[in-house]
């Protein structure tokens, strides 16, 4: 990763979150927001593909970034009072190879980076409790590495069996509420559940 002045500043915290969280795996993080900073916001953006589909606003990445300084603060002073509230998701379905199709959501551009922002504080804190098994959407990992892993365990099972599980339409076809509502974060470790959820409020 290149370093960047903004990485420069908020790698300390990155670091100091995950030092905690390793140190203290029963301690409740119960305030994350004043980690979130004008640099973090920066660094977020940078970290955010720029050529993504747009959201229901239309705006593009290139057109953010032509008042970017402007636009972070007025995201940075709306995520701190909690008024921050996240535009629709604009839906579009993606054919697959059966004829079926698949929903996905776009989020607005300037609700992609305050997702990675969020993601950058709680990535460090939960990453101490991922099993070195896991793969799926964590840092330095990838599907090639599941992969690899998966070949590796089962070339030395010597037989057995391998099954594949999915859930259908899982996040297509429950409501928003139901989803809500079984999202938990850990009482005793990790995020307190006032925290998460104030977290996820603004995705609602």
């Amino acid at each position: 990763m290149t370093k960047t002045p903004s990485f420069a500043t908020i790698s300390p915290k990155v670091q100091q979150v995950a030092r905690t969280a390793k140190e203290a795996p029963e301690m409740a993080f119960t305030t994350l927001a004043h980690y979130i900073d004008l640099d973090w916001l920066k660094e977020a953006y940078r970290r955010t593909r720029k050529d993504g589909a747009t959201g229901v606003d239309g705006q593009s990445a290139e057109q953010y970034a032509a008042n970017l300084e402007n636009n972070l603060r007025s995201l940075l002073e709306r995520a701190k009072s909690g008024t921050y509230r996240a535009p629709p998701v604009r839906r579009v379905y993606i054919p697959k190879s059966d004829g079926q199709t698949r929903p996905i959501g776009i989020p607005t551009f300037e609700g992609k980076v305050l997702q990675r922002a969020v993601a950058m504080v709680l990535e460090p804190i939960y990453e101490q409790d991922f099993l070195d098994c896991s793969y799926g959407f964590r840092p330095r990992r990838s599907a090639h590495d599941a992969l690899r892993y998966l070949w590796e365990q089962t070339m030395e099972m010597h037989g057995g069996w391998v099954l594949e599980i999915d859930i259908r339409k899982f996040f297509g076809a429950p409501g928003q509420a139901w989803r809500f509502q079984r999202v938990k974060f850990p009482p005793r470790q990790g995020v307190s559940r006032p925290t998460g959820n104030r977290v996820l409020r603004a995705w609602r």
